[in-house]
């Protein structure tokens, strides 16, 4: 068993059936999160799905890098990921009140999930060097599990502010190589991750993101009981601009970014800020698109709220926020047609926000459709991204 824990180097690992299966309890957590934005359209509520967000997409990424390093057809690492899938099955089911009556639930989910999966990983992988790194990320997880539960049982503001200083230490864990007393830190050369795997894994997640915004849009046209024009307009606008967002994405970015860490020389330095670090706009704008989306789909003739224009502008504008970072760190790149495509989204955001009459939710959308449309557009025109 040993001897089969880790994944051989020097072949491209695939992504197996069992990763998959695992994502499923995402599709449920992502749904989760714009749901829970969508009902507490403030700045308390905003405030609280950014929080989950970084603790849902932390206990993912973690998922995805033990799998790239170790092999997850692996008794122990199957074992392992049931384990964690049935914990984040109720971490998501606790997400609309983790603030709430369900706090403990989802800190002890949450907390079950991260502990649990560096335990099992440090003791399966002790014969081997990497072992050592998995030890050291225990021990951060478990000063953080510290704040998570504490914080579920205080409540109120205690709990905000130590749920944010948990995250905190899980975030600062990856760079500052996990510095323990006593016993050293690791570096990204520690870690001879696959980066054509890991790559591939956050592709899906975006897809997983997008897949939730597609359903919102269906489901909201099937509630509604009274379609006119406006109401199916809306709808296709949102759709579109999904296809705008996964075109961004995919038609030339991904798999040249996907090349490049795989041809790294330190390709775990890539893993962690291109992807571990940077997905994360990308994955909340695509979030926030999608409650957007439900608002315009259910009043797109109505006045314009703050809530709709932050969600409808909001949203595309993060996502390109974070694929113009990302094509930094991946290919050196400054990409002038997702900074003018913000532009214009904060400058319409503007217009909206001080005359919420001058254009329906409706129009609102179609903006941000044409405008991440355009960036997807003017892509196609460039030269093929290269590593500098």
């Amino acid at each position: 068993m040993a001897a089969e824990i880790l994944r051989p180097r020097g072949e491209t690992a695939k992504v197996v059936p069992i990763e998959l299966f695992f994502d499923l309890v995402y599709v449920f957590a992502i749904t989760q999160l714009s749901h829970l934005l969508l009902a507490h359209l403030d700045v308390a509520g905003a405030a609280q799905t950014l929080l989950l967000t970084l603790a849902v997409w932390w206990a993912w990424m973690y998922a995805t890098w033990t799998t790239n390093l170790g092999n997850p057809d692996h008794p122990v690492l199957r074992l392992t990921l049931t384990g964690m899938m049935l914990a984040g099955l109720v971490m998501s089911a606790a997400l609309p009140q983790a603030f709430g009556d369900r706090a403990l639930w989802f800190a002890g989910a949450y907390v079950a999930i991260q502990v649990g999966r560096a335990m099992a990983v440090a003791v399966a992988t002790r014969t081997f060097p990497i072992g050592r790194t998995f030890r050291l990320i225990l021990v951060w997880h478990v000063a953080s599990a510290a704040l998570w539960i504490t914080g579920a049982v205080l409540g109120g503001t205690a709990q905000a502010v130590l749920w944010i200083a948990a995250l905190l230490v899980e975030y600062g864990g990856p760079w500052a190589g996990y510095r323990t007393p006593y016993a050293g830190r690791v570096s990204t050369t520690d870690w001879t991750i696959d980066g054509a795997h890991m790559a591939e894994r956050c592709q899906l997640f975006v897809i997983i993101a997008l897949g939730e915004s597609v359903l919102v849009t269906g489901l909201t046209l099937a509630d509604n009981d009274h379609l006119t024009a406006a109401t199916v307009a809306a709808f296709v606008i949102a759709f579109l601009g999904s296809v705008a967002m996964w075109w961004v994405y995919f038609d030339r970015t991904a798999e040249a970014a996907a090349e490049a860490i795989a041809e790294s020389d330190d390709p775990a330095r890539l893993g962690r800020s291109a992807y571990t670090y940077i997905h994360i706009p990308m994955v909340m704008g695509i979030i926030i698109t999608a409650v957007g989306d439900e608002l315009a789909i259910a009043h797109p003739t109505g006045e314009i709220s703050l809530g709709t224009a932050l969600t409808v502008l909001g949203g595309p504008a993060l996502f390109l926020v974070g694929h113009a970072l990302f094509k930094r760190a991946v290919f050196g790149d400054l990409s002038l047609n997702r900074i003018a495509g913000v532009a214009v989204l904060a400058a319409v955001g503007v217009l909206v926000i001080l005359a919420p009459s001058l254009m329906p939710p409706l129009a609102l959308g179609i903006v941000a459709t044409l405008v991440v449309g355009a960036v997807a557009a003017t892509d196609a025109l460039l030269e093929r991204p290269r590593r500098p």
